[in-house]
């Protein structure tokens, strides 16, 4: 005959019941009962977005860099930080070297009176220093030999790109390995406007491949407001 458990196992919940060879038959029907195994509620933790949108099949980010002040209110997108971060680092690196201005902003000749000096005064509004060749480059000076002394002379490199830098590039003749070491020292920010980054490719694929600041994406003010916060130390 079968013995009961319960004085060494003890019979403390329904599943210890029902597998007693003398009370299972018996404790059998205590199965749905308030003696039934326990299953706690799920739960699902809440996610921190750190500054990241989503909706939908696409997301919208947004995020501030290290070099960001606590109370900025600029936001890039995670590609502008990812670009920028480099440019950043150098700035960084020749902060113990105060000769140098903040800004060399290498530009087409027919855009010195527009866009040009648009961007230019808006810098120098956030209090940048600017090495403009409308100041600092003598008439007949090529433009490669302009960008390497204002980069030299100067933390950032800025290129304004628009369709009068796009038709002047070839006529320039800077052949591909100049400006791949032009741009070996990630220091060099494009700014597209009024144009696209695939024109720009197609004129010089070394620049196209460097990822910048866009204004069609965003006001002027606002491009020279993030290129102002990047130079700052």
């Amino acid at each position: 005959m079968a013995r009961c458990t319960a004085p060494v196992r003890g019979h403390s919940s329904a599943s210890a019941a029902a597998n007693c060879p003398a009370c299972g038959g018996r404790y059998g029907r205590y199965s749905g009962s308030g003696y039934g195994s326990y299953s706690p509620p799920s739960y699902s933790p809440s996610l921190s977005s750190g500054g990241v949108r989503s909706s939908g099949g696409g997301s919208v980010r947004s995020a501030k860099p290290r070099w960001s002040g606590a109370g900025s209110s600029i936001l890039y997108t995670l590609e502008e930080v990812r670009a920028l971060t480099p440019v950043r680092n150098s700035v960084e690196h020749l902060a113990n070297q105060p000769d140098l201005r903040d800004v060399f902003l290498c530009h087409a000749w027919d855009d010195r009176k527009g866009a040009a000096k648009e961007l230019h005064d808006l810098l120098e509004s956030h209090g940048v220093s600017v090495w403009f060749s409308e100041k600092d480059v003598g008439l007949g000076v090529p433009l490669l030999r302009a960008i390497d002394k204002g980069l030299a002379n100067s933390r950032v490199g800025i290129v304004l790109v628009t369709p009068a830098l796009l038709r002047r590039l070839p006529a320039e003749g800077i052949a591909d390995k100049e400006l791949s070491a032009l741009l070996a020292g990630d220091r060099l920010v494009p700014i597209v406007h009024e144009t696209t980054y695939e024109a720009l490719r197609e004129v010089s694929p070394l620049l196209g491949s460097r990822s910048g600041l866009n204004t069609a994406e965003e006001p002027m003010a606002d491009v020279a407001a993030k290129l102002a916060e990047l130079v700052s130390l």
